[in-house]
């Protein structure tokens, strides 16, 4: 059952902190849903003017890791394509500060997601309203069952913390034709969808993209009343990661 019901809320940075267990069981939860076992996933975590990089193989690692990240105030990433193996030599398991490469599109095997990002639409750096927040899920809500209705299968549907994400199971070859594949449909999406509420992000076409790392928090400006930072958060996860044909 879909938790629309706090779809305006969520945990703040403080109460977070008080619950690293939690924040690690969620993360952890992310990682299941997400990652196939022994896949290599980039964790990246981003805060002032230090990036924080490492490889994993070893997922229950990753989750302390992205955990431990989380409560030192770092947004915190993970590449949803699996890169190549060899990159685990980079930092094996472990975290590398200022790293001299990051994971880039030709290190990706396969593309096995598309995801789609609903933004809220308001200033730079700020975390959205409530109502801002809101009208993310529910626009996503409305995004998925109209693909549904195009024979789509269910996405997993995510919290970022200030808006909304759709994440759709594909087998796709990292190739060009791939690449514009997804860019497309990103594109149809927002022509039809985004207004001056909420905007369909068409970025995320990339293979290498790094997408929020669910269970950590999303701090975009000063945490306040009206514009809080929350917890990012799995909303809905299909018994079935069902692949679209496309």
């Amino acid at each position: 059952m879909e938790d629309w019901k706090k779809q305006g809320q969520g945990s703040t940075e403080a109460s977070l902190l008080e619950r690293p267990d939690e924040t690690t069981r969620e993360i952890r939860r992310a990682i299941e849903a997400l990652f196939e076992p022994g896949d290599v996933v980039e964790l990246r975590a981003l805060k002032d003017r230090t990036t924080a990089s490492g490889y994993f193989d070893e997922h229950e690692e990753l989750a302390e890791q992205a955990a431990s990240l989380d409560g030192r105030g770092f947004a915190v990433y993970v590449t949803l394509n699996p890169p190549k193996p060899a990159l685990l030599s980079r930092a094996h398991n472990r975290l590398k500060h200022h790293p001299k490469a990051t994971t880039s599109d030709a290190d990706i095997l396969r593309r096995r997601w598309l995801p789609v990002d609903f933004d809220p639409v308001r200033p730079a750096d700020v975390s959205s309203t409530d109502e801002e927040k809101r009208a993310a899920l529910l626009r996503a809500r409305e995004v998925r069952d109209h693909l549904r209705d195009q024979g789509w299968p269910e996405p997993i549907l995510g919290d970022s913390g200030n808006g909304a994400h759709l994440l759709y199971r594909v087998d796709l070859p990292n190739d060009r034709e791939s690449q514009e594949l997804v860019k497309g449909i990103l594109e149809a999406l927002a022509f039809r969808f985004s207004d001056e509420v909420v905007m369909v992000d068409t970025s995320p076409c990339n293979a290498a993209r790094i997408w929020k790392c669910y269970g950590t928090v999303a701090r975009k400006g000063d945490n306040t009343e009206v514009r809080p930072h929350r917890t990012s958060r799995l909303l809905k996860v299909p018994d079935k990661a069902e692949a679209c044909s496309l």
